[in-house]
């Protein structure tokens, strides 16, 4: 699911989403193209399925998404997004 959605102003068009579920937290990164490529979805969707590849950097791991997915799940509370 869906936790938060970030855009911040000086990201560069860079829009930074978190998924959890029963396992944990995952940090997803979706570039300005992938988001123009999936913008629908990557702003409405309450959970997502993320196709990409692991970036593991000092200590932090993200996922660099290439393409996003509507999970068809219901959501009981909606996603917290910031600019």
């Amino acid at each position: 699911m869906v936790t938060h959605r970030q855009r911040p102003a000086t990201a560069g068009g860079t829009m930074f989403v978190n998924l959890e579920d029963e396992t944990g937290l995952v940090n997803v990164v979706v570039s300005k193209g992938c988001w123009a490529r999936h913008r629908r979805i990557a702003r409405s969707a309450p959970a997502l399925l993320v196709r990409g590849r692991l970036e593991r950097a000092e200590g932090v791991i993200n996922v660099i998404a290439e393409k996003l997915e509507p999970l068809p799940l219901s959501a009981p509370t909606k996603s917290r997004d910031f600019r």
